[in-house]
């Protein structure tokens, strides 16, 4: 094929690989291809998308021509593409120059991208446009053709060790040239701080004849970075949008709408109003899309501890550092920092409640601990031991302190509203717990709290880094402070670049924070004491189920009591999962807010540990009124999250309770109709012999009362009236409604059988058996039984 050819099926290739940007086309469905379920379509793809390969060639092939191809804006991130809809250009210099307005009778605005950027947006955006194709089978994000490419592209442009390699397809005598800037064809207004390209920087410090050849490939490394923050980090909701508005970009509009009203009359700028209420993106990002996201924060954090040592001399360095390693040095602040930031807030507020957020907890755990990323290893005789984080870790986590201590506050009020019942979340609250428990880290976040508290006295509003200079010192005596100073200047710039001047900032080790760290370590006391009792719970069921326990009836069938729970189906080797991760997240949060025992006794004591008599049931937290108990704020919190509940029980008359799934709806009716004539015509015989104080009194109080129901009564907040009434000595024959009662009967008689013993002799074996039973419960349970007359 020509080139001109190849230029033409360029983007019909590119869509039928990554799909179309409206998701209608899947294309090859990268995200679902696996080695197990395609091992022949896996490996051709791969090989295909390999940098080195087909692919890749053909890009590199079409760079050289310099040819261009349009993308739609109105395919691109929502905030981006609201602020070039406004005519603001966005700060990322990926943006710069490529903005095309359609020509008479064209539709919407375009990008004019270069092949390889062409490429990339295609392969960055797949990942949010076909989220929502079908899947046939289980699909692992991991094992993805699509993940595999991401980190083969991160491992190739942003390289640990050695230089970027050069393209495959170059002519001997030079590489292939990186993009030329092109003028735009109508001026924008550009918003927040303008960072100019790397690569530009460094080719206008140094003869273009002399320029090294690594300067000129680093811009594939840039852009294919940019590329994959703004696709998959620069989403956010309306209100976020709004907020990043700050009125410093808001006045450079209003200046840029004056000076051109006069001359565009025709064709008004669109109003901030009518762009805010365009903007409507509801950004719900995947578990996959998370995993990738983490992919990416673990490579560059690799990316940047590769940083070769700096010299001694400054001068040297000036003259010596190459273009990657000046990129190594400022990828994370520059280019990721604020939009992970957003990213990760706007997860923390609008993820589910559910065990999915581990993806989105483990990615922000990986951010926050740079230090596992980093080159040297730990001695081997200290491995069982926690590592101390080092104090080199200091500056960037006073550069990143929000990443810590915000996002700690709003993973705390999502662990409160939380089942830590649930291993899968008590494992969450674990991880962070050990994470933020790591020696001499607790004290570096306490450091940088500090610094962005201390009161700016040597640096004026809004001075950027000045002061380091020597006309600010003039002996030596003053170089400490200035050096102090420059280290709260750079944590006051980055909480306010990321939350605005008016910030109201709370301390992490605050009073405030404290309280919910208590808070938060109550309801580990009460899930703690919540899986134990369902831990006995389970024991004791499991217990009482054998085989002669089916024939027997028990009382709780008649009185509609539920005493199972859906945590039942954890399973004891869960449950135990469940306590240990509670004990040590317990034990981490006191290392790590300095908790003394006192403290932990007396929210123990809160917690409402004392059981009942039983040993097991605990009631919400109440109080008792005139009318009866009454929920308090803690009880109503405890029953919504699962944590304690009265028993649902029938409490009325168990001969009018609604009739069971396990009775016969006909049996019951006509028991109903006998017992209730039995208990008419002889209820004063029955009165009479309940009243007498002789065996045969007690007898009969014990088979015609009900004596369980004023027990139970005191487990449900029901009204004390209730607790007087009661319907006498009664014959109840509902019992013989129940399945298992009549089957159990069944087979008794057909057991009875194969010993030759007919029907009458059977019911009088079981009526005798029945009597012996009775007799015997008499003598044992008269003592302790409450009875009411």
């Amino acid at each position: 094929f020509s080139l001109k050819e190849l230029h033409g099926i360029f983007p019909w290739l590119v869509e039928s690989i990554f799909g179309s940007l409206d998701g209608i086309i899947v294309g090859w469905n990268l995200r679902c291809l696996q080695g197990k379920t395609n091992p022949t379509e896996y490996p051709v793809a791969l090989d295909f998308l390999d940098p080195s390969g087909p692919m890749m060639k053909l890009v590199y092939k079409l760079q050289a021509e310099e040819y261009r191809y349009d993308f739609p804006v109105s395919y691109l991130p929502g905030p981006v593409k609201a602020s070039i809809q406004e005519q603001v250009l966005p700060e990322c210099s990926l943006y710069h120059n490529k903005v095309q307005f359609p020509s008479s009778g064209g539709l919407g605005l375009n990008l004019a991208l270069n092949p390889f950027e062409y490429y990339m947006f295609y392969f960055a955006i797949s990942l949010i446009t076909q989220k929502n194709s079908a899947v046939t089978h289980h699909v692992s994000p991991s094992n993805s053709a699509y993940f595999i490419l991401v980190d083969t592209y991160l491992k190739c442009f942003l390289p640990t060790e050695g230089s970027v390699l050069p393209p495959p397809y170059s002519s001997p005598g030079g590489a292939i040239p990186s993009p030329t800037p092109r003028s735009p064809p109508v001026p924008f207004t550009s918003y927040g701080m303008h960072h100019t390209s790397l690569l530009k920087r460094h080719i206008a410090h140094q003869p273009s004849v002399n320029a090294d050849p690594a300067s000129q490939e680093i811009w594939r490394s840039e852009t294919l970075l940019q590329i994959f923050v703004e696709m998959w980090l620069h989403h956010y909701s309306l209100e976020m949008y709004q907020k990043m508005q700050s009125p410093h970009v808001k006045l450079e509009v209003l200046h840029y709408r004056l000076s051109i009203s006069s001359k565009h009359h025709g064709s008004p700028a669109q109003s901030s109003y009518q762009a805010l209420h365009a903007y409507q993106e509801s950004f719900k990002p995947t578990e996959e899309h998370v995993l990738v996201v983490r992919l990416l924060v673990k490579h560059l954090h690799a990316f940047s501890n590769s940083l070769k040592p700096e010299p001694l001399s400054p001068s040297a360095h000036s003259h010596t550092a190459s273009p990657l390693e000046e990129f190594k040095r400022v990828v994370i602040p520059r280019f990721v920092q604020e939009k992970l930031y957003i990213f990760l807030q706007h997860c923390f507020g609008h993820w589910p409640l559910d065990a999915s957020f581990r993806a989105v907890l483990e990615m922000w755990l990986s951010y926050l601990q740079p230090w596992r990323y980093a080159p040297e290893k730990p001695p081997q005789s200290t491995e069982s031991l926690p590592r101390s984080v080092s104090e080199k870790w200091a500056a960037f986590i006073q550069e990143n302190l929000l990443m810590y201590t915000k996002l700690f506050v709003g993973f705390l009020n999502r662990a409160l509203r939380t089942d830590l019942v649930s291993p899968k979340n008590a494992l969450m609250v674990f991880r962070v717990a050990k994470v933020f428990a790591q020696p001499n880290l607790a004290e570096m976040i306490l450091k940088g709290e500090q610094l962005f508290l201390e009161p700016e006295l040597v640096i004026p509003h809004r001075q950027h880094r000045l002061f380091m200079t020597s006309t600010l010192g003039g002996s030596f005596f003053s170089s400490w402070p200035p050096a102090i100073t420059d280290a709260s200047f750079k944590v006051k710039s980055h909480v306010y670049s990321l939350e605005g001047q008016d910030f109201q900032y709370k301390q992490m080790f605050g009073t405030e924070v404290r309280n919910l760290v208590l808070k938060l370590a109550q309801l580990i006391c009460q899930a703690q004491q919540t899986a134990k009792s369902i831990s006995d719970h389970s024991a004791e069921t499991t217990a009482s189920q054998s085989f002669f326990s089916w024939f027997r009836f028990t009382p709780s069938e008649m009185n509609g009591s539920y005493t199972g729970n859906d945590l039942d189906e954890i399973g004891q080797d869960s449950i135990k999962k469940t306590d240990e991760y509670l004990e040590k997240a317990l034990e981490y949060l006191c290392q790590i807010f300095k908790l003394n025992e006192a403290q932990l006794t007396q929210m123990m004591m809160k917690c409402g540990t004392a059981q009942d008599e039983n040993g097991k049931k605990q009631l919400p937290d109440c109080i008792e009124s005139e009318d009866g108990l009454i929920l308090t704020p803690l009880g109503r919190y405890q029953i919504i999250n699962g944590l304690r509940r009265f028993e649902v029980q029938y409490q009325g008359d168990t001969e009018l309770q609604p009739i069971r799934s396990y009775e016969n709806a006909t049996l019951v009716r006509l028991l109903f109709r006998l017992s209730s004539a039995l208990n008419e015509r002889f209820a004063d015989q029955m009165d009479a012999l309940c009243s007498r104080e002789d065996f045969v009194g007690r007898l009969c109080r014990y088979h015609l009362t009900n004596p369980h129901l004023i027990q139970k009564i005191r487990y449900s907040p029901v009204v004390k009236d209730r607790t007087n009434q009661n319907w006498g000595p009664r014959i109840s024959l509902r019992f013989l409604a129940s399945y298992r009662t009549l089957i159990s009967l069944l087979m008794i008689y057909f057991i009875a059988s194969w010993f030759y013993i007919g029907p009458i002799g059977c019911t009088f074996v079981i009526l005798i058996g029945y009597f012996l039973y009775a007799v015997i419960m008499t003598f044992f349970s008269e003592g302790w039984k409450p009875h009411e007359h």
